[in-house]
């Protein structure tokens, strides 16, 4: 049986899926555009979130809760490649990555559940 110590480095060496998602409205289209560092885990979170109605986006959650769980998709935009032996910290890289998105996409007003940021004057 492992040690806590060698669990918890066994952990820290664990590759996790690394990229952009959206969840998409099946009804009206709308999109909300993120990044995680643990894709399988950020889907899990946010919909045990929405279940429970502690979304921090509202409009996404009352949405939600109008339509359930089967009127939204979970879709992987782009998957960031870990190197096997790689240590490297991709939550810049990802975060780049979600904002090509986010200006692609444009998921504002009636295309999506972001909120629309002014540029600075």
């Amino acid at each position: 049986m492992k040690t806590q110590k060698e669990l918890k480095e066994a952990y820290k060496q664990k590759k996790f899926r690394i990229g952009v998602f959206q969840i998409r409205n099946l009804v009206n289209g709308k999109i909300l555009v993120a990044s995680s560092l643990n894709l399988d885990a950020i889907w899990n979170r946010t919909r045990m979130e929405l279940n429970f109605g502690g979304y921090r986006n509202e409009a996404l959650q009352a949405e939600w809760k109008e339509l359930g769980e089967t009127g939204f998709a979970f879709e992987i935009l782009s998957e960031l490649t870990q190197k096997e032996d790689d240590s490297t910290d991709y939550s810049k890289e990802v975060r780049e990555l979600e904002k090509l998105y986010i200006d692609e996409l444009q998921p504002f007003d009636k295309k999506g559940y972001h909120k629309l940021r002014l540029p600075y004057p």
